[in-house]
């Protein structure tokens, strides 16, 4: 049976509608964004957009049907973010940052947790956000460091039928809310006893944001995604009752692998988007500009070959993105390998493909005369955020071929 990429009608559909989606909507985010100079303010901005996006059913598609979502899998969801991406990255990155403080209750939670929770976000998914609280003032490289005096300190101490949570998290995105209190769900990554491993006693537990005690300290500004907010939140003695925790401790590593496998295939897709719209930016200059020559600059052969070199990468991208998401896919998540090398592969070589792009247009793409200058602004984010290439990704993929039995071939050939 020969292996097939065609996609079928709905999954032509989909691209379509988002395309549509991207440029009737998505297209405005930038020029609302632009004068705004809080980082918390540029994001309070895009409410609009996110809500239209949830009207669309991209909230839903999250989940799956049997929790009041439509399903939609890991590879559909690609398809529909290079879309999105390729218009904006801001308001997709919302959406992504909620499935991501989703997907611990996804993966791990019992019928009853998955049940409540993913209902109270279907229950009004344009203003109930999910944030997933992981990384620590110090980082989130060695999360898992096995010293317990080091890795995560924020802390969730047993009090009879609750969870007293302390610590400090960055760059947890969505956790203010559209409101600047908090996102309705915040999953916490915290160790249960600081005395003991990750192994014993890494361990994820549900927050509501309401809750007493989570304060949104401030805002960290970017580069780029200009309107994809970073908080500082602090966790003040916050009280949960002992059912929210997801698993029981010592399974919090578990539930970060799982967690950012899911996005680090979908940061593929983004990546995609973010080529392609440097793409067409640079062709459309190559076409229609003389540099005060006598014909546009594609006639030349150095430009032609830059361009063939844009395209290839984004090809590559694309084809190794899809892999990746239909391996988890098929594996229920558990074959996340690819995933990983996607979301290295493709953040690093984005940043190639903007700045080439800039290249072969010159100095005017270092310029608002073009969106080039912003987009290499938003791609320089893609290999440092969610889990870093450097401190967890490559990392990650050196512990699997540590791994006794480790196959090389395993995930090329499906399993």
């Amino acid at each position: 049976m020969a292996i097939d990429f065609t996609l079928s009608p709905e999954q032509q559909a989909l691209q379509v509608g988002a395309r549509g989606f991207a440029r009737d909507v998505l297209s405005q985010v930038g020029k609302t964004i632009a004068p705004i100079a809080r980082p918390e303010a540029r994001f309070f901005a895009t409410f609009p957009f996110y809500e239209k996006m949830a009207e669309a059913g991209f909230v839903h598609a999250l989940f799956p049907r049997e929790y009041g979502g439509t399903g939609m899998a890991t590879l559909d969801f690609a398809l529909a973010a290079e879309e999105l991406a390729a218009g904006d990255i801001n308001v997709p990155s919302t959406l992504l940052a909620t499935g991501l403080g989703m997907e611990p209750i996804l993966g791990f939670g019992t019928d009853e947790q998955k049940r409540k929770w993913i209902g109270e976000i279907l229950a009004r998914p344009a203003e109930r956000l999910a944030a997933f609280a992981f990384t620590e003032v110090t980082g989130g490289a060695n999360f898992d460091c096995p010293d317990p005096g080091a890795g995560v300190q924020t802390v969730a101490k047993r009090e009879g039928d609750e969870w007293v949570i302390t610590g400090k998290k960055h760059y947890t995105t969505n956790g203010c809310g559209w409101d600047g209190k908090g996102a309705h769900l915040l999953t916490v990554v915290c160790r249960t006893d600081l005395e003991k491993p990750p192994a014993e006693s890494l361990a994820v537990i549900v927050v509501p944001g309401t809750t007493q005690g989570v304060e949104v300290v401030d805002y960290l500004d970017t580069a780029g995604h200009r309107a994809v907010v970073s908080p500082r939140i602090h966790f003040n003695e916050v009280r949960v009752p002992a059912d929210n925790i997801l698993g029981k401790p010592g399974d919090g590593a578990a539930i970060c692998q799982q967690t950012f496998s899911w996005t680090a295939a979908l940061i593929g897709a983004a990546c995609t988007g973010v080529m392609r719209a440097a793409f067409d930016v640079a062709f459309e200059f190559a076409k229609t500009d003389k540099r005060s020559g006598s014909v546009p600059v594609i006639e030349h052969q150095n430009v032609g070959y830059m361009l063939a070199d844009l395209k290839m990468r984004i090809e590559a991208a694309r084809y190794l993105t899809w892999k990746a998401c239909h391996q988890l896919d098929v594996t229920d998540r558990k074959s996340d390998e690819l995933a990983i090398m996607t979301k290295i592969y493709a953040s690093e070589l984005c940043v190639q493909v903007v700045y080439d792009a800039m290249r072969l247009v010159g100095v005017d793409s270092y310029t608002e005369l073009t969106p080039l200058a912003g987009l290499m602004q938003d791609a320089l984010c893609f290999p440092l955020y969610d889990g870093g290439n450097m401190g967890v990704r490559r990392r990650q993929l050196h512990r699997k071929f540590q791994e006794a039995g480790y196959e090389p071939m395993a995930s090329a050939e499906g399993r």
